[in-house]
């Protein structure tokens, strides 16, 4: 249930509390650099790609989806603490153009929080803390799809907002 990172971050805050905080920065700064080099592979030839392969209104839907949405299906699997899949849609934001700023930003907005509550966790409950992670993977898992729905639907409302305020402006 709890990836390499978790683990590592978990049982450093168990075997040295003192380190564990550290060991949540690094992390992140970690998870931060791989994705980069995942994002900046993907920005390079997803571009090209996506230019052949996804042309037809089909695709032009999906990017027009991601452009607005996207950043979501990184921000939740990279927050929560059940390992969900998210190298997809690394490679997404890099092809279809989500600037490195950006993608910085949410990434760690995500990834800060998990590590340095794992790391918290880890030096409150000890040798507990994978197991208590275990057992409540579901609890965590339905966090996620909660997650995900209440920050959809937010951006839904503050876009349709801003569309609203620009239609009224250009009326």
């Amino acid at each position: 249930m709890v990836a390499g990172v978790d683990a590592l971050v978990v049982l450093i805050s168990v075997l040295n509390p003192s380190q564990g905080y550290e060991a949540a920065l690094t992390g992140a700064a970690g998870s931060l650099v791989g994705n980069l080099i995942l994002f900046f592979i993907a920005r390079k030839g997803g571009e090209a790609y996506l230019r052949r392969h996804a042309a037809g209104p089909r695709g032009i839907r999906l990017q027009a989806w991601f452009a607005e949405y996207g950043l979501l299906t990184i921000f939740v699997p990279a927050f929560v603490v059940v390992p969900l899949p998210m190298k997809i849609f690394v490679l997404s934001a890099g092809a279809m153009g989500v600037t490195p700023l950006r993608f910085t930003i949410v990434l760690l907005s995500a990834r800060l929080p998990r590590y340095l509550f794992l790391a918290w966790l880890g030096t409150r409950l000890g040798r507990d803390t994978i197991p208590y992670l275990q057992h409540h993977a579901w609890e965590f898992l339905v966090f996620a799809v909660v997650l995900f729905a209440v920050l959809y639907f937010a951006v839904r409302f503050f876009h349709n907002r801003n569309q609203r305020l620009l239609n009224d402006r250009s009326a």
